[in-house]
């Protein structure tokens, strides 16, 4: 049984859970079993905030992250919370506008200009977008054109347009990572 956990994190208003549904959405699309569990204070923005998506081949049993596969931090908030669940094989991916504290370790973390790259695309909004589209190049979690296609679906048509350049900004940052 082939099986993987990721973690979304950051702070609330950033569309951490938005991007973990679309990645479970996209993933059980392809016949994989995903549970998915969030967690958030109680505030509309700002607050910690995550996501976990626990995938499997088989029987998805158990909703919380225990052993990180993947974890996408998108503000300092999030940056040390989740570090004593990262392995050697684990792939942590940082906004390197938004989180200066970047987890150090046994494990390989890269700064990447999510922020900046969704302001340029004209709205900071899509940021989970981005790097979506850059955990789908660097993690090989999911083929980019189901994912592609779950964030069009679950994302307002008026902002198509926006999401798919987003997504394709991503996509690109990713594969011009070393492996």
């Amino acid at each position: 049984m082939v099986s993987m956990e990721i973690r979304f994190s950051g702070s609330g208003g950033q569309g951490l859970l938005l991007s973990a549904r679309i990645l479970a959405a996209a993933l059980t699309a392809q016949g994989r079993n995903v549970a998915q569990s969030n967690a958030y204070e109680p505030v509309s923005r700002g607050g910690l905030s995550r996501s976990d998506l626990v995938i499997s081949d088989g029987e998805a049993d158990f909703p919380l992250a225990r052993r990180l596969d993947y974890m996408l931090v998108l503000d300092e908030a999030a940056a040390g919370a989740s570090v004593p669940l990262l392995t050697p094989q684990s792939l942590v991916l940082c906004d390197a506008e938004r989180v200066q504290t970047v987890p150090q370790g046994a494990f390989r973390t890269l700064s990447l200009p999510f922020t900046e790259t969704a302001r340029g695309l004209g709205n900071p909004r899509v940021t989970n977008i981005v790097a979506l589209g850059a955990l789908s190049a660097l993690g090989q979690v999911c083929a980019p054109e189901p994912l592609l296609d779950s964030v069009l679906a679950m994302t307002p048509s008026k902002l198509a347009r926006l999401n798919r350049d987003a997504f394709a900004a991503g996509l690109q940052m990713g594969e011009t990572e070393p492996a």
